[in-house]
């Protein structure tokens, strides 16, 4: 399915071709939550980097958030980088170079009608803010972390294509 997205300002413009374009997941994780969660979570898309087309690149900026290490003393960097608008600050979409055929645009930040869920999956809700009430239907799925099965895993599970 071909999304267009942009930014609040429209400083940033961007369209991409994505075969899971059903906004499923939440992620109530510290980062996403304070760069892109205005509900207390934020919900990324899948699509193909290579299709990704992006017009006002000098307005974007990236953002490499820090993560504990596993000692809980220290951090390190994240190896994904969120791209944001330098004038209005939307956050935009997440790529990683781990899974460089991969970029996950923010569902907040696509203009084209996304098609609604049948459910949604609630991810790392074991970090979530205590002012955030999860919400969601009695079939939604609930992790501390992430869920067992991936994104392309759920779409074809729900017999979405596209």
């Amino acid at each position: 399915m071909h999304l267009e997205g942009s930014c609040h300002c429209g400083s940033v413009k961007f369209a991409v071709e994505s075969d899971s374009p059903v906004p499923f997941m939440r992620c109530y994780c510290s980062i996403c939550r304070k760069t892109a969660g205005a509900g207390g979570y934020a919900i990324n898309l899948g699509a193909a980097t290579r299709t990704m087309k992006v017009r006002g690149k000098r307005h974007l900026r990236i953002y490499l958030a820090r993560i504990p290490d596993d000692d809980g003393v220290g951090t390190h960097p994240s190896s994904a980088r969120r791209y944001f608008c330098a004038r209005c600050g939307s956050a935009l979409w997440l790529w990683d170079p781990t899974w460089p055929e991969l970029v996950h645009p923010h569902a907040s930040a696509i203009d084209t009608p996304l098609p609604t869920p049948p459910e949604h999956v609630h991810c790392l809700v074991g970090s979530k803010a205590p002012w955030v009430e999860i919400e969601g239907g009695p079939n939604d799925l609930r992790f501390d972390h992430f869920p067992d099965m991936s994104r392309a895993q759920w779409h074809k599970s729900k017999g979405f294509s596209y």
